[in-house]
């Protein structure tokens, strides 16, 4: 089975507004949009803004800057930063220069940071603030190709002195000063750009192995900027919150790529602990982030409404009771029963109110991808009137390759390929695809790269699916990760692993039971939550590992696990659990830069815990 939007290739470079190169893109609309608002940025309690042409003269600054420096078309510049308008200057900067941009995950740790500087050969790295400089240092001794430090933020470094490190700052005002003689020179350089040229590297974040890093074209780029209207509902003006990590190519193509498309306004949190209030100050028009963001706002809600007063609570369960029919009606592409007064008075008085309360009550294009995505998410989210959309991609697709258009929400399904995208299902059900999209390869990685794209371009995705007689995508799960049992059962344990994360309670799971009689599940709890729970019923505890063992604790747990099997076939139910006694961090091996649980290193380390869940 094939699913395909306009199938044939073609080698005819691929335009918006005419352009091939994202640079000359990002030129023409600042041209365009000069005096209407680019990117706004939270800084001690306030926003902050450029305009499209300020946000220009930075990047060209930037850019100048580093041909100022010696660094040349085709060589690697890194960021190490959380969100910020720092990171997207000096990203394009680069890009419109020729050289390529690299990010590295804010979280990452100084052995981290020193492979990927290393591994890109990196001339230039710009560091958020101290503690980055700090990881920065302690690895540079080993990163011969690295000529120059960069950091944003002074707090801590008043005083500091290094021949090695500069601060952005200075180094923008650089720019600004050779602008005023070198502003053509910049141009030649947009001008001397091809849509084979990379654009920029995203190291994957590593589940298996040393990170590789992809190699994403200038066409790669312009191919997703042009669809970006067939997935999103947008207008120039609207806003967009960034809040996920720019190394990421969701986040990437999101507020780097995005907006010279639909002419979104990029708004930055204060930092990642500001996000839930920064969201509600925003109300974006358009939003995707993972599965596991979309539960956490659920299990606001969920236990918001445990501890309100009866009658909320009552109002608040009529309200999805009554609206069940109608979103039933909806997924199985029916025409719902019309609303009632009653259904439009408890719209108004639970469902209105809770969109505002997260934010979401401007979001025209919520959506989301990068992991299973609960049935019951979907359909609560639709509930409270937001239609939360799956999309699929990895970063070899750069971004997107198929999405459920609006109005066509499928549980279990992901959705269309993107037009001019082709997917197919290959042997062992991989999911193949072929398009512009596709990478180039991985950079340095001549071999990894051939395992991964066949001679005629298909890329082999490593993730197994299924595709519907109307074109639909279903993803089931990696294909290294299926689980076959004792009695030969073959289990997708991400589907089940998206049920456990569900609860309020849980952060993630890891199912086991390759080779095994029955089915187990390694817990980490979300520690606000749980502690919350426990503090609001005077369990005792001292910290987390005696948290994580307290009799209470496990009962809840196993409540929660109990309560989703009931919506399992038998052989998919969890039969045992046991909760990580760890509050593990980014640094842990356990963990992978975009915090998700490592399969083999949790199944070598928890060795010992999983073989007390089958011992009898």
């Amino acid at each position: 089975m094939e699913a395909a939007q306009d199938l044939e290739m073609t080698m005819e470079p691929i335009r918006f507004l005419g352009q091939d190169t994202p640079a000359r893109i990002f030129r023409a609309r600042a041209r365009e949009w000069a005096d209407r608002p680019a990117l706004r940025h939270k800084r001690r309690g306030l926003w902050q803004g450029l305009s499209w042409a300020e946000y220009y003269r930075a990047v060209r600054a930037f850019g100048l800057a580093l041909d100022d420096l010696g660094i040349r078309r085709g060589e690697v510049v890194a960021v190490l930063a959380h969100n910020r308008p720092e990171w997207l200057i000096a990203d394009l900067g680069a890009q419109c220069m020729g050289i390529i941009g690299n990010g590295v995950y804010p979280t990452a740790s100084a052995p981290q940071l020193g492979y990927i500087l290393r591994d890109s050969g990196a001339r230039l790295l710009l560091v958020e603030d101290q503690e980055q400089l700090e990881k920065a240092l302690a690895v540079r001794a080993d990163c011969p190709a690295l000529q120059r430090i960069l950091v944003i933020e002074r707090e801590g470094l008043r005083g500091f002195a290094d021949p090695q490190v500069g601060f952005y700052d200075d180094f923008l005002a650089r720019g600004e000063t050779l602008a005023a003689t070198r502003a053509a020179a910049f141009e030649r350089a947009i001008d001397a750009g091809g849509p084979d040229e990379i654009a920029f590297l995203v190291y994957t974040s590593g589940t298996t192995g040393d990170p590789k890093g992809a190699m994403i074209l200038n066409r790669n780029v312009v191919f997703q900027i042009t669809k970006a209207g067939e997935y999103l509902s947008a207008q120039p003006g609207d806003r967009s919150l960034s809040f996920l990590p720019l190394c990421h190519i969701a986040e990437r193509m999101a507020s780097v790529f995005n907006p010279l498309a639909l002419g979104l306004v990029v708004h930055f949190p204060e930092g990642p602990g500001t996000v839930p209030n920064d969201l509600r100050q925003v109300a974006p028009h358009v939003l995707f982030a993972p599965p596991r963001f979309w539960e956490k706002l659920h299990s606001q809600v969920e236990l918001a409404m445990r501890e309100a007063i009866a009658p909320a609570r009552a109002v608040y369960r009529m309200a999805l009771d009554r609206g069940r029919p109608r979103i039933e009606a909806r997924l199985a592409g029916r025409e719902p029963p019309p609303p009632g007064p009653l259904d439009r008075a408890l719209e108004w008085l639970a469902f209105r109110n809770i969109r505002h309360f997260l934010g979401l009550q401007n979001c025209r294009s919520a959506l989301t991808g990068a992991a299973p995505v609960p049935p019951d998410l979907i359909r609560w989210f639709m509930a409270i009137g937001v239609e939360l959309r799956e999309a699929y991609g990895l970063t070899e697709t750069t971004g997107f390759a198929a999405a459920t258009p609006a109005g066509g929400v499928r549980i279990g399904w992901a959705g269309l390929p993107a037009m001019g995208t082709s997917i197919r299902i290959g042997p062992a059900d991989e999911i193949l695809i072929r398009g512009p999209n596709v990478f180039a390869g991985y950079w340095n990685r001549p071999d990894q790269t051939a395992a991964a794209l066949s001679a005629d371009g298909w890329l082999h995705t490593g993730d197994c699916g299924e595709i519907a007689a109307d074109g639909y995508l279903a993803i089931r799960d990696r294909i290294k990760d299926i689980i076959i049992t004792a009695g030969g059962k073959n289990i997708t344990p991400a589907q089940i692993e998206s049920l456990i994360k569900m609860s309020p309670y849980v952060t993630d799971a890891v199912v086991i039971g390759e080779g095994r009689r029955y089915l187990t599940a390694l817990v980490m709890i979300d520690q606000e939550h749980v502690a919350r729970h426990a503090q609001e019923r005077a369990i005792p505890y001292t910290d987390f590992s005696s948290l994580t063992r307290a009799p209470e604790i496990v009962a809840l747990i196993r409540a929660e696990i109990e309560a989703m099997n009931g919506r399992l076939a038998r052989v998919e139910q969890i039969k045992d659990f046991r909760i990580i006694d760890r509050l593990l961090d980014p640094e842990d091996e356990e963990l992978t830069p975009t915090m998700k649980l490592k399969r083999k290193v949790i199944a070598r380390k928890y060795a010992t815990l999983i073989e007390s869940m089958y011992a009898s």
